[in-house]
């Protein structure tokens, strides 16, 4: 195997390792001694690549942030020209399903987030992903008859408080649905609400 290829392998694993030790143990008991263990690779390989336990939770955190805006991508490149009742249900389902595909993760990480400048890594995707859908929406097929940026500001709040109270409640998972159903319905009124004659 190539160098680079083995490097990547090793950070991927590494990553993958740092999430199922949060998991296991916690933040206070998560080191780099049982990360480097559980990727299967030696704590001098781990620190090659994070130099504390910090940068681990930080670029595991990064890297969730990066799912959820290939998720938005993905919504803003098959929704470009539709409704924006259904482009607002789009983002909404999409945003919830990257995020309570694996709730533990998540919540996991939610929780870590603010010992490693967790704030800055989701403004900077949050400011990403307003400017994803702010593009979104001026594709929109009917006239809207506000600014897209703030429409994209006030759909993106409306969801990531709903993911917040998801992921900071002890909800059982088989109320996501329930949620994510009343969360739909927010959204596609707010967008029809912004729909000119």
């Amino acid at each position: 195997m190539p160098v680079q290829a083995r490097s990547a392998a090793s950070v991927d694993a590494i990553l993958k390792a740092t999430v199922q030790v949060l998991l296991r143990v916690g933040k206070e008991k998560l080191t780099t001694t049982r990360v480097a263990q559980r990727a299967g690779v030696s704590v001098g390989t781990l620190y090659q690549y994070f130099p504390n336990k910090s940068a681990l939770l930080r670029t595991a955190l990064k890297l969730h942030a990066e799912e959820i805006l290939a998720e938005v991508d993905k919504v803003c490149v098959v929704e470009r020209g539709q409704p924006v009742e259904q482009m607002a249900e789009a983002l909404a389902r999409a945003f919830l399903a990257v995020k309570m595909r694996d709730p533990k993760k998540s919540r996991a990480l939610y929780r870590v987030s603010s010992d490693v400048e967790g704030a800055k890594i989701m403004s900077r995707t949050a400011a990403r992903m307003n400017e994803e859908i702010a593009g979104l929406l001026e594709t929109a097929a009917e006239r809207l008859t506000r600014d897209p940026h703030l429409m994209a500001t006030i759909l993106e709040s409306t969801i990531a408080g709903v993911k917040r109270q998801l992921l900071e409640s002890e909800m059982p998972e088989a109320e996501f649905e329930v949620i994510e159903r009343e969360l739909v319905l927010v959204v596609r009124s707010y967008a029809r609400a912004c729909v000119g004659p």
